[in-house]
């Protein structure tokens, strides 16, 4: 395993830091791992925006829509 060090780390940040890992029963340097964890798995979701709104909703299950019918091109205006 690695390890890092982080260096001038603002003392309301490691406070916070404390408080959070406390409160999931975790010592700060496990949760500082759990942070980083989710932070670099949310960046392996999906790459364009089809894909984000098709996961996001995915759960919710498709739906139909009804499509206009097209009709043929009209002619290009003349300017005469």
């Amino acid at each position: 395993m690695a390890s890092i060090t982080i260096r001038n780390l603002d003392n309301k940040v490691k406070t916070q830091l404390r408080i959070r890992a406390a409160g999931h029963g975790r010592s700060m340097e496990e949760e500082a791992r759990m942070i980083l964890r989710e932070a670099v798995e949310r960046e392996d979701g999906p790459t364009n925006l089809a894909q984000a709104i098709h996961s996001r909703f995915a759960r919710f299950g498709g739906v139909e829509l009804e499509l206009p019918s097209r009709e043929p091109m009209r002619d290009p205006p003349r300017f005469e």
